[in-house]
């Protein structure tokens, strides 16, 4: 099956004309995730702020496909590193930049490298079909989910650890999953309904475009 980008994608016979859409796409989808980041609710107990990014990641794997997917996760943390303001803004307006935002001691450095994995994952599935529907699009974003927070949780309780703080898994928890629940869930089931729709709308203006 064929996700949603490769669906309106050029041909591969135009292959420099495949390309320029592929960057094009990876560009705009590290523009959404980066957009989407400004959107940040700090929390007075844990150094991991509430922000939009993961309805960015799961709605780039699931269009885009494992490839590019995780491709352009890839570029949006290279941005960071190379100096540009996309990742979530600190309190006082600044954002982290360099090798450090991926760093074993940076607390969110887990969720970042779990961006690039998520993205990959949701985008395998969906190319399986799975953004089709909206109960299979759900068990996609969910296991995209549980693959961010699977890298995100332990990364985060060796940050702590490394800050000093003495961490125990139900802290880790506390400070990196259980705020979160709700909120991506609700990011989830957007991401989710989004898809389905998006395929009805590219299958009724296909036959438009022969």
């Amino acid at each position: 099956m064929r996700t949603l980008a490769l669906t309106i994608a050029p041909p591969r016979s135009r292959a420099t004309a495949r390309t320029a859409f592929s960057v094009a796409c990876a560009l705009v989808g590290a523009g959404l995730v980066a957009l989407l980041a400004q959107v940040r609710i700090p929390l007075p107990f844990t150094p991991v702020p509430i922000t939009g990014q993961t309805l960015g990641v799961l709605l780039v794997g699931a269009a885009y496909g494992p490839g590019l997917g995780a491709g352009t996760l890839g570029l949006y943390l290279a941005m960071a590193v190379v100096g540009l303001p996309v990742l979530a803004p600190n309190p006082d307006g600044s954002h982290d930049t360099g090798w450090a935002v991926l760093g074993a001691g940076a607390f969110t450095g887990g969720y970042l490298w779990g961006f690039v994995v998520a993205s990959g994952l949701v985008g395998w599935l969906a190319k399986r079909g799975w953004d089709r529907s909206f109960r299979s699009a759900i068990g996609a974003m969910f296991l995209g989910e549980v693959a961010l927070y699977a890298l995100g949780l332990p990364w985060l309780h060796r940050a702590l650890d490394l800050a000093g703080l003495e961490p125990t898994i139900e802290s880790t928890l506390a400070a990196g999953l259980y705020p979160f629940v709700i909120g991506d869930t609700l990011k989830l089931l957007a991401a989710a309904a989004m898809l389905p729709g998006a395929w009805r709308l590219v299958d009724r203006l296909r036959p438009l475009g022969g």
